[in-house]
């Protein structure tokens, strides 16, 4: 049959065999599983194994916990395999044996690879395998205390008969391996490839079963890497980890902020610093705006690391209570460094920007803007305001001008000028 009964589409139908045992067969561990009382489950002091790597341990939630089922995604060639590879160095370095699976590579690539990242410990076991059923066998018989697939599409079982990488082999192939994680307490490393759209590919029911998702992610025309948290269960989601790409494999960034902002042109119209949220970390970051008239009749709105619809309305709100006349301008943003920033907090920093770059007039040195803009023109509170001036301390700036409904709940900091406003008017009339 190759037509759906249900929906009417063509080759959508996936040929799966029933599984070799019943349910309640001998290969079956339920029936044996019997439930404790949640009170006396016992947890060590030190639960977490650190891998050497803190802006990894970060953004796991402070390092690995046994038993867990990670899901590593990313773009092709951006360093997904070069990241867990300096893992494993820093786990095999001590008393720990690590595993490392590749279905794509051969055993000499991954030796050629691991020399040139300086990442060949003894510790470290290495095979070229593809079969899931092989796998898990020679887990059992190793025994080793971290495991690591790359990549989880080019598992196959053969107890399914559709080819490697369907959503089918992804499904089965990830469930033994969550059940394989949770019985023996390994922890289990998936890499999996992305899609065009940038989601991992496979059956959307495999970010489900596993612990923690993170996405690798970053420009290849960028030497940074951040490394994000989009599900976690036993940390916080959206912690982020930076880092930098070199010859010799991927280098901690450990102060973000002074690298994003190291070549920031001094005195130039257009630049705005202001600061994000990344989790539980404040980033600085420098946004950039260029006004100039359209050459043609239609005007060009290109904005690149921020929310184009959010950039589009705040012009709007510009042109309609400050009387900056747009309409027959091109606008392009950036974000230097190739970070993404989508929170609403930067409002007012990418206001400034624009109303910089369309008066020609360069905002105030030491100046930091930070605030959410509504379509009244109003400046809104925002949270997370005091780590925000720490960082913003910490880099040398010296006045900021904030929301006034939220400068009520900080504290007064010396080295640091808070200035509070209402209105966005009211953040023209101090800059310019």
């Amino acid at each position: 049959m190759g037509r759906c009964p249900e929906c009417g589409a063509w080759d959508t139908l996936v040929e799966e065999k029933p599984p070799a045992s019943d349910r309640h067969g001998k290969n079956d561990p339920s029936p044996h599983t019997a439930p404790v009382s949640i009170d006396s489950v016992t947890l060590d002091a030190e639960y977490r194994v650190l891998t050497g790597m803190q802006e990894f341990d970060r953004v796991l939630g402070g390092g690995i916990i046994d038993g867990s089922l990670v899901l590593i995604g990313g773009d092709p060639g951006i360093g997904k395999s070069t990241l867990i590879l300096q893992v494993l160095n820093g786990l095999a370095q001590g008393p720990r044996s690590v595993l490392y699976i590749s279905g794509e590579e051969s055993v000499r690539q991954l030796k050629m690879r691991s020399q040139r990242l300086n990442t060949a410990a003894s510790n470290m076991l290495v095979a070229s395998e593809i079969n899931i059923e092989i796998i898990l066998s020679t887990v059992d018989s190793v025994k080793p205390d971290v495991l690591v697939i790359d990549s989880i599409q080019t598992m196959f079982s053969p107890d399914v008969a559709s080819a490697p990488g369907s959503v089918s082999q992804v499904r089965e192939a990830t469930m033994k391996l969550m059940a394989m994680a949770k019985q023996s307490g390994v922890p289990v490393f998936l890499i999996g490839h992305v899609t065009k759209e940038g989601a991992i590919a496979g059956p959307r029911l495999m970010e489900h079963m596993v612990d923690t998702v993170l996405y690798f992610e970053g420009d290849q025309n960028h030497v940074f890497r951040i490394l994000r948290a989009v599900k976690n269960r036993f940390g916080s989601t959206n912690e982020i980890g930076v880092f930098e790409m070199k010859e010799a494999g991927l280098a901690e960034v450990p102060n973000p902020s002074a690298v994003f902002l190291a070549e920031r042109a001094e005195n130039a119209a257009g630049s705005v610093v202001t600061a994000c949220m990344e989790g539980s970390r404040p980033i600085l970051v420098e946004l950039q705006a260029l006004i100039s008239s359209a050459g043609f009749g239609t005007p060009r709105r290109t904005v690149l690391g921020l929310d184009h619809n959010r950039v589009s309305l705040l012009v709007a709100v510009m042109e309609k209570k400050l009387g900056l006349n747009m309409a027959g301008h091109d606008i392009f943003m950036n974000v230097a460094g190739g970070v993404k920033v989508s929170e609403p907090a930067v409002d007012l920093g990418i206001a400034a920007a624009v109303a910089s770059s369309f008066l020609d007039r360069a905002i105030p040195d030491k100046m930091m803007l930070l605030g959410e803009v509504g379509l009244a023109g109003e400046v809104r509170g925002i949270s997370r305001l005091e780590p925000r001036i720490s960082e913003i301390r910490k880099m040398g700036f010296t006045r900021c001008i904030v929301p006034k409904s939220s400068l009520k709940a900080v504290a007064k900091m010396d080295g640091i000028e808070l200035i509070g406003i209402n209105r966005l008017g009211e953040m023209m009339d101090l800059l310019f």
